[in-house]
């Protein structure tokens, strides 16, 4: 195996490890909002529309600072390519919204 798909590799590997951790974090902390019984007749969209906003916010700042602390360690030439990982981080967020409910 090349060296540079092994590298590719080990980032996909902190990558997972990274969106399985704040994912679980944040549910864990967000567990008291929201209704769990979406299809009851009392139920209403805010409660719901709230945790999803606070999900999103807190998934924004977790992943802005992963990405000061990650840009700050890796070398100049290297940091365009975080970039990739910053897109596939927010289509993740969107599947993760689906799962958080």
């Amino acid at each position: 195996m090349s060296s540079s798909k092994q590298t590719w590799l080990n980032w996909l590997l902190y990558f997972v490890v990274f969106e399985l951790v704040v994912f679980f974090g944040l549910q864990w902390l967000l567990s008291g909002m929201g209704m769990s019984n979406q299809y009851q007749p009392e139920n209403t969209v805010v409660p719901n529309w709230v945790k999803a906003v606070t999900f999103i916010l807190l998934y924004l700042v977790c992943l802005l600072a992963a990405v000061l602390i990650v840009s700050s360690s890796v070398p100049s030439k290297h940091r365009p390519q975080l970039m990739r990982w910053v897109y596939l981080a927010l289509l993740g967020m969107i599947i993760m919204l689906f799962f958080l409910f």
